[in-house]
């Protein structure tokens, strides 16, 4: 490949996976992306855990993906960790492995746990707003007759 379509694949791997590292570490935060963000998590999930067993365990495709393109721009030395390098490249400080494993670790399990916490959470309160018994389910279903009013307990329950 061409120098200039490297450097154009370079940059659009460190846009996208950071974005990509960005929505799985926030996108619990926001009710409308909380589903996208729930199937991030599982494929980041099985791409670790999943593909790692085959490679290594964190296995990453775009980090694969961007490292071929590193090395065919001359690259050489590149940590193991994509955060690694993303804290090397755009802070220029370095960190030792571990402590970006723990670090990385950490932030996909709590990212993980609230994603699938508040989604239990939802669920249950949607499953809770749905009439129970048969009776609640048929009034429910029961189109209003013409003229006829709809009753309704009062505040006091009656």
């Amino acid at each position: 490949m061409s120098y200039p379509v490297l450097r154009a694949l370079d940059l659009f791997f460190v846009v996208f996976h950071t974005a990509f590292v960005v929505f799985i570490l926030a996108g619990w935060l926001s009710r409308f992306t909380r589903r996208a963000h729930r199937y991030a998590v599982v494929a980041t999930a099985f791409s670790w855990f999943g593909l790692g067993l085959f490679t290594t365990i964190g296995y990453c495709p775009l980090t694969d993906w961007h490292w071929r393109v590193l090395r065919e721009l001359g690259e050489t030395g590149l940590p193991r960790s994509y955060i690694q390098y993303l804290v090397i490249r755009l802070i220029g400080l370095e960190v030792d492995a571990m402590t970006v494993d723990i670090v990385v670790a950490a932030g996909f399990a709590l990212a993980a746990i609230l994603a699938f916490g508040l989604w239990f959470v939802e669920h249950r309160a949607r499953r809770d707003r749905r009439p129970r018994s048969p009776e609640q389910r048929r009034r429910r279903r029961e189109p209003q007759k013409s003229g006829e009013r709809r009753q309704f307990p009062n505040a006091s329950g009656m």
